[in-house]
């Protein structure tokens, strides 16, 4: 991130915070959209008025999930997206729950060693951008496949305000300004050329892609094969291997999205449901919050010191656990009972003191017996059905590998950099990767993808999630906690501020100039390293509560042009 944008981000951060910084619940006192039937929360406001309008015309939680995520790869193409790919948990009216898995894959022709040069050193920016960071996009299969199995209406009609949204065109948002902007110079290098997102665009503009109002047009047109074997296939695949890529027909062809049972595990009187690998979100999820769920978080105090330290040396102990059991099920096995299960949990936090952090060189994978981006973006839906779902998608990083599509319209993914390029070195959130996430032809690499559904007495309670790479976790992880031991609204939990660690490298960042100096000074002198400059913005969360007499809360992120929409 350049430093001008970080400043500036860090400004308007700064500038919504009083100057004395009280950190009490208080400062985030307010309340999101209530409503009665239906809700849409999502990155951007004509997504989540697509998705409502599609539900007032007798669509259910599937049916809006093809309309958000369709106008979401208009509107915000930043992380929306049809070249990239993203995983959906969850809950129906009747109780039963399910997730569903349309990660991008490794092409056929991939290699285990395909980013290394003859002396086996990673090759820079070769996982990252231009087309060799291209994995096969998983998102219209995704969206497909849930809208087939549970969804109510016909294709063209959930498709037709998307397309007109594409056709007739949005508004550019201050912060979308600043994204192309910062991102421009790397876009016109790794396209050759200036393309539609370019520096001149400016806040309160208006953007038409009509290349992409055709591609969905087709879309809806011939359905889901139009992506992986029809026109617009074939001239994907024609435009990327102009671009050196690796990736054939074959690959499109033989992409399929795949039904998981999902990660759920109690906490306190909380059922969470998440998701499963190649997601290592659930399994994180279930580690850290069992670790901290014997301390009394809510007489510690919201993002106390004692609060802190427990989360982060929990943390520390499930990123190192990720780095090495975590992969494509399909691929390596992992040993999710052991993960999840209380016993490992207990002694994994046996060296915790509050006196002093765990030196992260102690903390190794723990001990078994035989054996990912800011730039993404998430979505929950409620609609007046009882139906809840939690969406997350992703390009990886901010506009993928920066390839767009001209006479397509959308950007192409860099997920093939969530592999372990080299096991043992850092990708691009530095996380460290073993021989269960290396690269083999087919092989879904591994994501923090956390979507999220939350039931309390049998009920539905939550629907949450974010993007963060790396983050993400840690993230839904606090807004969870923030509604359910801190009692705060679902608006205050996803507008409160928010820590990170993930074990390598060895600090706990913050969000600058939202936490109390004094806890800051405590944790520093107790030895922890601080990084307030690395994430100037930790997640983005969306999430929808269901409120003690049957009504809605939407909480939109603030750090985001995010938005809840309902009736």
């Amino acid at each position: 991130m350049s430093r001008l944008l970080t400043f500036l981000i860090t400004v308007l951060l700064f500038l919504g915070c009083k100057k004395d910084v009280s950190h009490t619940v208080e400062e985030f006192n307010t309340r999101g959209l209530i409503t009665e039937k239906a809700m849409v929360v999502s990155a951007r406001k004509e997504a989540s008025q697509i998705g409502t309008e599609i539900l007032k015309l007798g669509g259910n939680a599937f049916d809006a999930m093809m309309a958000t995520e369709m106008a979401l790869a208009v509107a915000y193409p930043y992380a929306g997206n049809l070249g990239g790919g993203g995983f959906l948990v969850y809950r129906l009216a009747d109780g039963k729950k399910g997730a569903l898995d349309y990660r991008e894959k490794a092409p056929l022709a991939a290699t285990k060693d395909m980013y290394l040069d003859k002396k086996g050193n990673v090759i820079q920016d070769l996982s990252t951008v231009g087309s060799m960071a291209v994995g096969i996009p998983g998102t219209v299969a995704g969206i497909f496949e849930a809208q087939e199995r549970f969804g109510r209406l016909e294709i063209s009609q959930i498709l037709k305000p998307v397309i007109n949204l594409a056709r007739y065109g949005y508004i550019i948002t201050e912060k979308q300004a600043l994204r192309i902007a910062h991102y421009d110079s790397m876009i016109r290098a790794v396209n050759g050329k200036e393309i539609l997102y370019n520096n001149n665009l400016k806040a309160g503009d208006k953007l038409i892609n009509l290349e992409l109002a055709a591609t969905l047009q087709r879309i809806a047109e011939h359905g889901r094969d139009e992506f992986y074997k029809g026109e617009t296939g074939q001239r994907l695949v024609k435009y990327l291997q102009s671009k050196g890529s690796i990736i054939t027909l074959e690959d499109l062809e033989k992409y399929e999205a795949k039904w998981r049972d999902p990660i759920s595990f109690q906490y306190d009187d909380l059922i969470i449901t998440s998701m499963s690998p190649p997601s290592s979100g659930g399994i994180c999820l279930s580690q850290i919050m069992k670790m901290a769920e014997p301390f009394d978080l809510k007489d510690y105090g919201h993002n106390s010191l004692k609060t802190i330290q427990v989360l982060v040396e929990a943390e520390k102990r499930a990123y190192a656990d990720r780095s090495f059991y975590l992969g494509d099920p399909d691929f390596v096995d992992i040993p999710i009972e052991t993960l999840t299960s209380d016993v490992y949990l207990q002694n994994r936090m046996k060296g915790f003191s509050f006196d002093k952090p765990t030196a992260v060189d102690s903390i190794s994978h723990g001990n078994i017996v035989g054996y990912e981006s800011d730039e993404t973006t998430h979505y929950s839906i409620v609609d007046q059905f009882g139906n809840a779902i939690a969406v997350t998608t992703t390009l990886n990083g901010g506009y993928g590998s920066k390839l767009f599509v001209d006479d397509l319209g959308f950007f192409l993914n860099n997920e093939m950099d969530d592999f372990s390029s080299k096991p043992g070195e850092p990708n691009y959130y530095g996380l460290i990767g073993a021989e269960a996430n290396s690269i083999v032809p087919e092989k879904r690499m591994l994501s923090s993808m956390t979507p999220t559904i939350v039931e309390k007495n049998g009920e539905f309670y939550m629907s949450l999630g974010t993007p963060g790479g790396s983050t993400i976790i840690t993230s839904v992880l606090q807004t969870i906690l923030n509604v359910h031991e801190f009692q705060l609204t679902m608006q205050q939990a996803v507008n409160a501020p928010r820590f990170h660690n993930q074990w390598l490298p060895d600090e706990i960042r913050m969000e600058p100039h939202v936490f109390d100096k004094k806890i800051i000074q405590q944790l520093k002198d107790l030895g922890y390293t601080i990084n307030e400059t690395k994430s100037p913005i930790i997640g983005i969360v969306d999430g929808i509560l269901m409120l003690e007499d049957g009504t809605l809360e939407g909480g939109a992120d603030k750090r985001g042009d995010d938005t809840a929409v309902g009736f």
